[in-house]
């Protein structure tokens, strides 16, 4: 039987690619689910009795390009949100990543998922950042970067932001405050990030912002951003779902992405993403079609993440922690 090693949360913040290769990965993975050598059926999802509560398990596989399957992956990804943590001190998301063996399908390791979900988010927009970013006239300041939600995903796209828009100048809106003031001040230790300011209100932050990345906490509140918010090219990142951008933002769009439209398509039947149009293509496909970014208008790449994504960099990971000693045997 082989080893089976556990990662804890520091295990694999400590084995955690830098911020360039979480990229490339990110982007080898909406590739693949694109161009059909992944497996990545919808998400199953359970709904506890706690409000707002929910289950998902995300299996996936990937065909890698060795004849022999030497660098496929196949695992698991199970992810469990509860909002009511939140008045409990406790995260309101947890999730665990499982690898197995692709040859045996016996498992390998497990992982904490947690800063995994949180790197390969970022990563995903760090790929729509560097395609579709407005372009920068020569000799001016950083763009403006909009962030809304200063959680974990806030914290998260910060390096991110800083690696693939240097100079950016980031306004930061949370609804506590407190938490904006403190993703400021990361911010402004950033490296790549220009300047760092708080604004009051969610619109206040977006006006006149050339990207807006949307990353706050599910809840009640739904479709609030809408299309007047905007500048006419602004990059919009919705991680959040539909919770801040609204229907017509993506409507309105010169180019709507999402990262997998099966289950974009399903959640919208669902009800999230109600009178939300037909997406214009996945990433994956806008970068094997050279899609570039129009020379007019809005752009949308809404992505609700992929167990793919996590099973990709779960795996640097872990071939990191081998190589350093990280991580506890199970058994052997």
């Amino acid at each position: 039987m082989p080893e089976l090693r556990y990662l804890s949360a520091a295990d694999v913040v400590a084995a955690l690619p830098p911020v360039a290769e979480r990229i490339r990965l990110a982007e080898r993975t909406l590739v693949a689910l694109a161009d059909g050598s992944a497996e990545l059926p919808a998400k199953i999802g359970v709904h506890p009795r706690s409000p707002s509560s929910f289950g998902h398990a995300m299996p996936a596989y990937l065909r890698g390009a060795d004849p022999d399957g030497a660098d496929d992956l196949l695992g698991l990804k199970w992810v469990v949100g509860y909002p009511a943590n939140g008045r409990r001190g406790l995260p309101t998301i947890s999730a665990t990543v499982i690898l197995s063996d692709p040859a045996t399908g016996l498992p390998r390791a497990i992982l904490d998922g947690a800063p995994i979900t949180a790197a390969r988010t970022a990563a995903v927009s760090g790929v729509a950042l560097a395609r579709f970013a407005p372009e920068r006239p020569t000799g001016s300041a950083g763009l403006r970067v909009a962030i809304l939600g200063a959680g974990v995903q806030g914290h998260s796209h910060l390096p991110v932001v800083g690696h693939t828009l240097p100079g950016a100048a980031v306004v930061v809106f949370d609804r506590h405050p407190e938490r904006a003031a403190a993703l400021r001040a990361l911010a402004a230790a950033t490296a790549g990030i220009g300047s760092a300011t708080t604004a009051p209100t969610a619109q206040e932050a977006v006006a006149g912002a050339d990207v807006v990345i949307s990353v706050v906490s599910f809840g009640p509140v739904h479709q609030v951003m809408t299309a007047d918010w905007l500048v006419e090219d602004a990059l919009v990142v919705p991680v959040d779902y539909a919770t801040m951008c609204a229907a017509d933002v993506a409507r309105d769009a010169a180019l709507f992405l999402v990262d997998e439209t099966g289950q974009f398509l399903a959640n919208r039947a669902a009800g999230l993403f109600e009178g939300y149009p037909e997406p214009s293509a996945t990433l994956g496909a806008a970068i094997l079609d050279g899609i570039t970014r129009p020379l007019m208008g809005r752009v949308v790449t809404t992505h609700l993440g992929t167990g793919l994504a996590d099973l990709v960099l779960g795996d640097a990971v872990v071939r990191n922690a081998l190589y350093h000693g990280l991580g506890t045997i199970l058994s052997e």
